[in-house]
């Protein structure tokens, strides 16, 4: 059953639609001028500044600035017009990506967040969090695998995990293919996340099954502070920057999984995309450098993301004795044959090739040493 919103526009004669075009468009044009929201990253508050609004130029258009300007509307049916969804966001202004609807399958509000999932022509379920795509079935593999991966094939004997958001259990999914690895802890704040992904997200929400897997659902910062030196990788599903998000992409955050790894740890956070956000990227980065024997960056490709790119902070945490190699470009185990045929982007050649920036990304980030 297709909700209100949707039913209307796929019944529109010609006339009407350009009718309905024109008036979406004066209504996105406005709110973008009237909306203001400090729960952004780049906001500054007399009791927190972020560290992706140093430095940044009054005159120079920026990711950061435009989201102080432009925050997300509280209504996201504007996104479903014509029998298409139009994924549009202050992360990636100018642009947008749009996916043929075959059925809306749910759209409501949670006590955090706006969530819709509908089953696409080509890229199957969608999942999607206040207008912004979270995974495509089609896709998702490459950022869960790669997300999961990249930490856990660095660390010599990962027995301890934990992930912060995730709640859709692809992450799970992926961890539980690691035989070393004993206990799987998941800190997710919205619980209905985790409903909708079983109800709808089987190909993913599957990772919930795996009997090492504890659900939490609280605020991960504050479960790693009750936690020290506890888990050997920490990993971070994020979603964008914006609202509540935003506390994820910010130093105290960092400190919090520094102190909750044990020694040779290494955490891994949702990093954005170089061809957009390296105003965002270059600050966290140089912020978080000196809690980490090492901070670097990795990538993925995949469709469904903005500019067809997703990035990774991996940070690694001194310590561990022999076994710990300095940072995590090597893996230091392989996927099992059974595992490695099961993978669908993953293998110890992407993992490596993943840290290989182009040359405008790592200037910017790292700057020309």
């Amino acid at each position: 059953m297709l909700p209100q919103p949707l039913k209307k526009v796929l019944i529109k004669t010609p006339w009407q639609l350009m009718i309905r075009r024109l008036l979406l468009i004066f209504v996105i044009a406005s709110s973008a001028s009237i909306h203001k929201n400090p729960l952004v990253a780049g906001a500054s508050s007399p009791s927190n500044t972020s560290p992706s609004s140093t430095s940044i130029s009054p005159t120079t258009t920026t990711t950061a600035s435009i989201m102080t300007e432009f925050p997300p509307p509280k209504d996201y049916s504007h996104l479903m017009m014509d029998g298409w969804f139009h994924e549009r966001g202050p992360l990636w202004p100018g642009q947008a990506f749009t996916l043929q609807i075959k059925e809306v399958l749910y759209h409501k509000k949670s006590k955090f967040q706006d969530i819709l999932v509908f089953d696409s022509e080509k890229y199957g379920k969608v999942f999607v969090l206040d207008g912004v795509i979270q995974c495509t079935e089609r896709d998702e593999c490459s950022y869960q695998e790669m997300m999961a991966h990249i930490p856990l094939y660095a660390h010599p004997n990962p027995k301890k995990v934990l992930v912060i958001g995730g709640g859709d259990g692809g992450v799970l999914r992926e961890i539980a293919r690691h035989p070393t690895v004993e206990e799987i802890v998941i800190c997710e704040l919205d619980e209905d996340v985790i409903r909708i992904a079983k109800q709808y997200l089987p190909f993913m929400a599957c990772g919930f099954d795996d009997p090492r897997v504890t659900v939490h659902v609280r605020d991960g910062a504050q479960f790693m502070k009750e936690n020290k030196a506890s888990f050997d990788v920490i990993i971070t599903d994020s979603s964008d920057p914006v609202g509540p998000a935003c506390v994820l992409f910010e130093t105290p955050f960092y400190q919090a999984m520094h102190d909750s790894l044990r020694e040779g740890g290494i955490v891994c956070t949702q990093g954005e995309c170089v061809w957009l956000h390296v105003d965002l990227i270059q600050p966290l980065v140089k912020a978080v450098t000196p809690l980490f024997d090492t901070v670097e960056y990795a990538y993925c490709t995949i469709p469904s993301y903005p500019s067809g790119q997703i990035g990774f902070v991996i940070g690694k945490k001194a310590g561990g004795g022999e076994g710990h190699p300095k940072g995590c470009k090597v893996p230091v185990r392989t996927p099992e044959e059974e595992v490695a045929k099961e993978l669908r982007y993953y293998t110890p050649e992407i993992h490596g090739a993943a840290f290989v920036l182009p040359a405008f990304a790592k200037r910017a980030i790292f700057g020309d040493d």
